[in-house]
């Protein structure tokens, strides 16, 4: 038995677990030649990835919110796409590469979302990849 099985969880683990998680759209199962094609044409279409298999999609202006487009210094905004060998995820908090802790960084509202979602559908019907 361990440890965590014995007591209750400490007071503060729920808003641990809270802060930790994240909204994402995720297809998964990707096969590994599926894999490659992704990734060879995120890397031409978005750039190198800054951290292994983090690439950086800049959100159509036509879809800020008032309170980024209130915040011009900060633009531009972006959603984070997180590729592995099994699976594509792309975070619905829309963040700026400018500011760690901003009002304008917040989650997707329901246009960015569906944008999101549209995009990587796309790019999966772009790259003949049946999912």
């Amino acid at each position: 038995m361990f440890w965590w099985q014995l007591a209750p969880a400490p007071i503060w683990w729920d808003e641990f677990e809270r802060k930790r998680l994240m909204k994402q759209y995720v297809i998964d199962a990707l096969r590994y030649p599926d894999y490659e094609k992704i990734k060879a044409h995120l890397g031409d279409t978005l750039g190198a990835p800054k951290l292994d298999g983090l690439y950086w999609l800049p959100l159509d202006p036509s879809l800020y919110s008032d309170v980024q487009m209130a915040h011009g210094d900060c633009a531009p905004f972006l959603m984070a796409l997180e590729l592995s060998e099994t699976r594509l995820s792309g975070e619905l908090l829309v963040r700026t590469h400018h500011r760690v802790r901003c009002d304008c960084i917040q989650y997707a509202d329901e246009r960015q979302r569906n944008w999101l979602i549209q995009w990587m559908e796309n790019l999966f019907n772009q790259l003949d990849i049946i999912i």
